[in-house]
């Protein structure tokens, strides 16, 4: 079992991401709807894993990540994107993000992630 934070502008796909992973067993730690709240909220709670949308206002995601990188730089994140571009997932991955998952997600597919990031353990 994890500690998960989740991090994401729309309370729908909040609530889907959170679903899905108390499903395989994981307990949700926080929810931030902003790269801001992300980041102020990663410091306070230190979760296990966070997953980050890449577009949310204010602060976006790569920016988030890149703060959540310059504290903690073990810090495990998933960006989740609906953006298929190639370009912003490697920003994301060059800024710190551990790995990624393409919305709409498929419960597997964020199951296989999440279980792989847990499984590498602490990354160089």
């Amino acid at each position: 079992m994890a500690r998960i934070l989740v991090c994401d502008d729309s309370a729908f796909m909040r609530m889907m991401l959170k679903r899905q992973l108390i499903e395989d067993g994981h307990e949700i730690v926080g929810e931030a709807g902003d790269g801001k709240q992300a980041v102020q909220m990663y410091l306070q709670l230190r979760p296990d894993v966070t997953t980050m949308d890449i577009t949310m206002p204010g602060m976006d995601g790569i920016q988030a990540v890149k703060h959540i990188h310059e504290e903690d730089p073990l810090a495990r994140i998933i960006m989740v994107t609906a953006l298929g571009q190639r370009a912003i997932i490697t920003d994301a991955l060059k800024a710190g993000a551990s790995d990624f998952i393409i919305k709409p997600f498929e419960p597997q597919q964020v199951k296989a992630t999440i279980d792989k990031i847990l499984s590498e353990g602490v990354r160089e």
